[in-house]
């Protein structure tokens, strides 16, 4: 196993952080920084894995503020830009040709797309919290006198109407 500089011990924990599978990672090191490194090196370094159980306490700081950024930052990724989504639509569509069956799945999934049926979107209120809403306890229609005086066959009546 190689010694890792603490650049390339980073690099490691911020592609985890980021989701990046090991391998991804094995290859990104071997590309940025002409290091061959294994995958279980690489598991070394996640500090959600039994394997990186160990790892220094500023390597952990860094893949907890990392995770935290990534996912903060959703809007950061191309893809998750419905506006992106449908322009690769639009070209997948153009280059299809006269194929009909791809052609009327892109157009399917762009239906999708548009009309928030292809995610699983939340309604919240103000800053996310839940919506509002008002409580209006209505008045008994009826008094309790009222009610007393009434048949059983009244009663029955007024309870299926939903009125009781």
């Amino acid at each position: 196993m190689a010694a890792l500089k603490e650049p390339v011990k980073m690099f490691i924990v911020q592609s985890l952080a980021c989701f990046e599978t090991p391998q991804q990672v094995v290859e990104a090191v071997k590309q940025d920084y002409k290091i061959e490194i294994t995958r279980q090196q690489v598991a070394l370094y996640d500090p959600t894995k039994v394997a990186g159980r160990n790892l220094s306490k500023k390597l952990k700081d860094l893949f907890k503020r990392t995770r935290e950024d990534f996912r903060k930052n959703i809007e950061d990724i191309a893809i998750a830009n419905k506006a992106f989504r449908l322009m690769e639509l639009q070209k997948m569509y153009e280059d299809s040709g006269r194929n009909k069956r791809a052609k009327q799945n892109l157009l399917k999934q762009a239906f999708q797309e548009t009309d928030g049926r292809i995610t699983k979107q939340e309604i919240t209120g103000k800053g996310g919290n839940p919506i509002e809403t008002e409580h209006k306890h209505a008045l008994p229609a009826y008094t309790p006198e009222q009610l007393a005086g009434m048949s059983a066959q009244e009663l029955s009546r007024l309870a299926i109407n939903g009125k009781l």
